[in-house]
């Protein structure tokens, strides 16, 4: 863990539970405790109704060269 008593956006932890940054392997990897992005939430919500699309629309019939 860290030895300051500041959270990831600078103000002052009240205890050890509110503090939102958690370091590993000796500092070189940092874990933020938060939400997820609303942005990146689109992403992956357009990526699935992409999947989805591709399935119906390209991997339907018997396959290429067939006739059916």
């Amino acid at each position: 863990m860290t030895e300051s008593n500041t959270t990831l956006s600078g103000h002052k932890a009240k205890n050890e539970e509110t503090h939102d940054l958690h370091e590993y392997a000796g500092g070189s990897i940092k874990a933020h405790e938060g939400v997820i992005p609303i942005w990146l939430l689109f992403v992956y919500f357009g990526l699935f109704f992409w999947a989805c699309y591709y399935i119906v629309t390209y991997w339907g019939g018997v396959g290429p060269g067939r006739i059916g």
